[in-house]
């Protein structure tokens, strides 16, 4: 018998599927080892049933994937930043956001501990560069239901934070508020456990499926040291360049210090933060001189 069907664990070897109410355990075929692919978590794929364990014999087109967190066809990413302790640190957000938009990731950007410092300011820088954004408190629960509503549509949602910055009580706070109850009591046992696996975990939501990734405590860092995005490239990720990047008056403007850009008029006049000019400058001054032989 053949299905398709998502694939909403990894473990040893062993991919578990989703085909609608039902999950398959799954091996993948020898063939994805001999052409250097591996199934991922969020693959959707085509699978076979010749006796108890599945066969993965097919991976679906993908639309994005990242290397850490092993995870395909990724909707959307939760920046989470904290207000203090660790103090947010711009060029970090702006980096993940390029890299979600460069791979077609939904970015949502979270300041956590909102109780312990004011983050008006920079909520508001983002949500003017077009971005979804929240100020949450774990301790007030103030935002989570914002948060939580944010993620609650059809696809997959990932959250991302280094060490400090709240991650795992937000979702300890989210998960109860989407999770079916009977699920909630073994999932709020994660703080207790150290979480090995990449999972996704169903959540409700309006107008199809929607999960959250459960992934082994990624940081920002696994994902900013995975991810390469070329000069040519790099505009593109700043969504709130897109209405200048046609009127500079040179072809091929990096958009760092040229006569007649565009791009930097708009930061003068306060149409783009000043911050996330800054930070597109430090990331094309990073990967100008990186040529297209070094990246294979």
């Amino acid at each position: 018998m053949n299905y398709e069907g998502l694939i909403i664990r990894a473990t040893g070897g062993f991919y578990y599927v989703k085909c609608g109410s039902s999950v398959y355990e799954c091996r993948a075929r020898g063939i994805f080892r001999k052409d250097g692919i591996s199934p991922l978590v969020g693959d959707l794929v085509k699978i076979s049933l010749e006796t108890e364990l599945g066969m993965v014999d097919e991976i679906l087109p993908r639309k994005n994937a990242l290397v850490r967190p092993p995870l395909a066809n990724l909707d959307r990413l939760v920046i989470i930043s904290s207000a203090v302790e660790p103090p947010p640190d711009t060029f970090a957000i702006d980096k993940l956001i390029a890299i979600a938009e460069y791979n077609a990731i939904e970015p949502i950007i979270v300041f956590s501990k909102v109780d312990l410092s004011e983050m008006d300011m920079l909520t508001q820088l983002y949500k003017a560069a077009g971005f979804k954004t929240a100020a949450i408190s774990s301790t007030t629960g103030e935002g989570i239901k914002e948060v939580a509503a944010m993620i609650s549509h059809p696809g997959v949602s990932a959250f991302t934070g280094n060490s400090g910055v709240g991650k795992s009580s937000l979702l300890n706070k989210i998960l109860p508020l989407c999770l079916e109850v009977g699920v909630v009591s073994k999932k709020l046992g994660r703080g207790r456990h150290t979480t090995r696996t990449v999972e996704l975990f169903e959540i409700s939501g309006t107008g199809g499926e929607c999960f959250v990734a459960d992934t082994p405590g990624f940081s920002s860092l696994d994902i900013l040291r995975a991810q390469f995005i070329s000069k040519d490239q790099l505009q593109f990720a700043f969504r709130e360049f897109a209405p200048f990047l046609d009127s500079c008056k040179y072809t091929g403007c990096a958009h760092v210090k040229e006569t007649g850009c565009a791009v930097l008029e708009a930061v003068k006049s306060g149409e783009i933060a000043s911050s996330r000019h800054a930070s597109y400058c430090t990331l094309y001054d990073e990967v100008k001189d990186v040529k297209d032989w070094q990246l294979k």
